[in-house]
C-alpha cells in the first residue's frame, strides 16, 4: 500500500515509521529541507525525537505533488491552522491525477475563525470526485512512547464502516491497537478540547497545586467536553473512551505533552508569548482555546474551566484570580446535562 504522511513533526515521523514497519510503502512530506534530508540520509528526526531510528524504506520529500500523486491514502499530521492551505493544494493535485485516496486526519484541533473540525476542513477543501472516505484517528498517543513501541490504543472514526476497518488493518500491529467509532464529531471534539484542559493541568502544577486539584480539573473538564459535544450531536459516551478520557489522562499527566508544558510554564510565571517562541513545536491548545470559547458561546454551553483558560491566554487574567473565580461559583449538582 502506497501511503503518504503529510507532516514531518514528532507524530508524523513516528506514524510514518509505524506504517513502514507494517510493510507499507511510505512517503513523508515536510517543508523543512534539512529535516527531510536527515530523514532520507540518517533515518532520524532528532529535532523532534532524539532516539527514533526511522525505517530506512521511508522516502522523505518537500515536493507535495510527488508526495500525494500516487498515494492510496494520505495522513494529515500537520498543525490544524495549516491544514486548509495544504488540503486545497492536495485537492488540486488529486484533480489533476484523477484518483480518490483515503484521507486520514491524525491531527487534533479546531480551525480559528470558522471553528471547523479537521474532517470538515478536508470535506470543504478537497473536491468530492477526488475525495475518498475521511477517517479520524485519535486517542492517547504521545509520539515519544510510540517511538519506543509502548502499547498504544487509538480510535478510528468514520461514517463508513469499511473505511474504519481499513485503518485498523493498515495501522494495527503488536503494540498498536485500533478501535472504531461512528461518532466523528465526538472523537474530533474530544481530541481538540483535551488540549485546552491540559494547559490548565500544567498551570495548576506550575502553581504548586497537587493531585486532588488535578483530579478535579480533569473530571470537570471531561464534563465540559461531553457537554459541548452533545450540543453538536456527539454521543456523550464517546468522551468516556480513548479519544476523550483516554487522551485527557495522557495529555494532562505527562511531561511529553507540549500543552501541559505550556501551562506549567505559565504557572511558573513565564509569559505566553515567550513560551510559544521557545517551545519549538506548535501548542495546539492555545488556538483551540479561542475556538472553544467561540464555539461554546455560539451554542450557549457553559464551560467554566475552558473559559477560565481562555481568559488567562487571551485576556491576561492572572491564574490565581481565575482559580478563585471557579471555586466561588454557585453550588450545583455534579451530573448537570
Amino acid at each position: 500500500m502506497q501511503i503518504t504522511v503529510l507532516g514531518s513533526g514528532s507524530w508524523g515521523s513516528v506514524l510514518a515509521d509505524v506504517l513502514a514497519r507494517n510493510g507499507h510503502a511510505v512517503t513523508i512530506y515536510g517543508r523543512n529541507a534539512q529535516e527531510i534530508n536527515e530523514i532520507n540520509t540518517d533515518h532520524t528526526n532528532k529535532h523532534y525525537l532524539a532516539d527514533l531510528h526511522m525505517d530506512e524504506s521511508i522516502v522523505g520529500t518537500t515536493d507535495l505533488h510527488q508526495a500525494v500523486a500516487s498515494a492510496a491514502a494520505i495522513f494529515f499530521v500537520i498543525p490544524t491552522q495549516a491544514i486548509r492551505g495544504v488540503a486545497e493544494k492536495v485537492g488540486a493535485i488529486l484533480s489533476e491525477e484523477g484518483h480518490r485516496p483515503f484521507l486520514i486526519s491524525a491531527a487534533k484541533g479546531l480551525e480559528e475563525g470558522t471553528l471547523y473540525r479537521i474532517s470538515q476542513i478536508l470535506t470543504q477543501s478537497i473536491p468530492a470526485p477526488v475525495r475518498g472516505d475521511i477517517i479520524v484517528l485519535s486517542g492517547p498517543s504521545h509520539a515519544e512512547d510510540v517511538a519506543r513501541h509502548d502499547i498504544t490504543t487509538l480510535t478510528a472514526a468514520s461514517t463508513n464502516e469499511d473505511a474504519m476497518a481499513w485503518v485498523q488493518w493498515v495501522v494495527m500491529n503488536d503494540f498498536m491497537r485500533i478501535y472504531t467509532s461512528p461518532d466523528v464529531v465526538g472523537v474530533e471534539l474530544g481530541g481538540a478540547i483535551k488540549n485546552v484542559i491540559a494547559i490548565g493541568a500544567g498551570a495548576i502544577h506550575g502553581l504548586g497545586y497537587g493531585d486532588n486539584t488535578k483530579a478535579a480539573l480533569m473530571t470537570r473538564g471531561l464534563a465540559e467536553m461531553a457537554r459541548l459535544g452533545a450540543a453538536f450531536g456527539a454521543d456523550p459516551l464517546t468522551f468516556s473512551g480513548l479519544s476523550g478520557l483516554g487522551d485527557l489522562i495522557v495529555t494532562c499527566t505527562s511531561t511529553n505533552s507540549r500543552n501541559w508544558r505550556c501551562g506549567n510554564r505559565l504557572g511558573q510565571g513565564e509569559s505566553l508569548q515567550h513560551i510559544l517562541n521557545t517551545m519549538g513545536m506548535v501548542v495546539e491548545g492555545v488556538p483551540t482555546a479561542q475556538a472553544v470559547h467561540d464555539l461554546s458561546s455560539q451554542a450557549q454551553v457553559d464551560m467554566p474551566i475552558c473559559e477560565a483558560i481562555y481568559e488567562v491566554l487571551y485576556r491576561h487574567r492572572p491564574l490565581q484570580d481565575s482559580i478563585d473565580a471557579l471555586m466561588g461559583r454557585i453550588a450545583k449538582p455534579e451530573i448537570d446535562f
